[in-house]
């Protein structure tokens, strides 16, 4: 069955994806960068300075630590307790040429739910510190990726107005321990958190786990195309002067 859902300004995000949901949240941008490498200057997004911000956020459910290098080659550590969801991120780390590291010990005992949402709220939160003013960027992407059988679209627009728009049904309500349902919900708290116009689609597919890879993909290298850096550009790319 196909899904089709929106979160974006008068849609309320689901409960604890919202900014409101940031407490107990520490940020640095100045802290040690992903995958072990030197300390970054802070984030500010223009000029030819390193983008790299890092964030723990720790709450009664989980405490996550989320590390990024917007300019990076696809090195990652990550370690969330839910395989396939692992999987997941690696993804976006390689595909979307950006460093990553994100550890989440969580309330696994309850089901993945808190551990997923509030991996894609401290990832978002570091995207977003780590993009600083906008400066510079190409600001938008597109990716269609297949996967055999499975066909999954992404469209990314850093406008600092999150809104999710996510058309997608999974044949299998599971694979291995991660809840199909929750990719929708990671990429709401994303793309609340990072500031992301972003539209998800699968076109067609049978096979749930390609169906669910096919879209981290077709997110990580939309997102690649719009954090990149445009020769072009030396101002903020808006007419109303600022982004983020």
């Amino acid at each position: 069955m196909s899904r089709e859902s929106r979160t974006g300004p008068g849609v309320p995000p689901a409960a604890g994806s919202g900014p409101g949901a940031a407490a107990g949240v520490a940020a640095r941008a100045d802290a040690a960068s992903p995958a072990g490498a030197a300390a970054p200057a802070p984030a500010t997004g223009g000029g030819e300075l390193p983008r790299r911000a890092r964030v723990e956020r720790q709450t009664r459910e989980t405490r996550v630590v989320a590390a990024v290098d917007l300019d990076g080659t696809g090195r990652h550590r990550v370690a969330t307790g839910v395989g396939f969801f692992d999987h997941m991120l690696v993804q976006i780390a390689r595909h979307g040429l950006l460093d990553l590291e994100l550890t989440v010990e969580g309330d696994l005992e309850v089901d993945p739910h808190h551990t997923v949402e509030d991996a894609g709220i401290a990832l978002g939160q570091a995207i977003r510190q780590a993009l600083g003013d906008g400066r510079g960027i190409r600001r938008y992407g597109h990716s269609y990726v297949p996967m055999d059988e499975a066909l999954a679209f992404c469209a990314v627009d850093i406008s600092g107005r999150p809104y999710l728009v996510f058309q997608a049904g999974f044949p299998r309500e599971r694979v291995g321990a991660f809840d199909t349902e929750l990719t929708e919900e990671f990429f709401r708290a994303l793309a609340v958190h990072a500031g992301l116009t972003l539209h998800l689609r699968v076109e067609y597919g049978r096979n749930t786990h390609h169906m669910v890879e096919a879209l981290f993909k077709a997110f990580a290298r939309a997102l690649d195309a719009a954090k990149s850096r445009d020769p072009r550009v030396t101002e903020v790319p808006s007419s109303k002067g600022t982004l983020l």
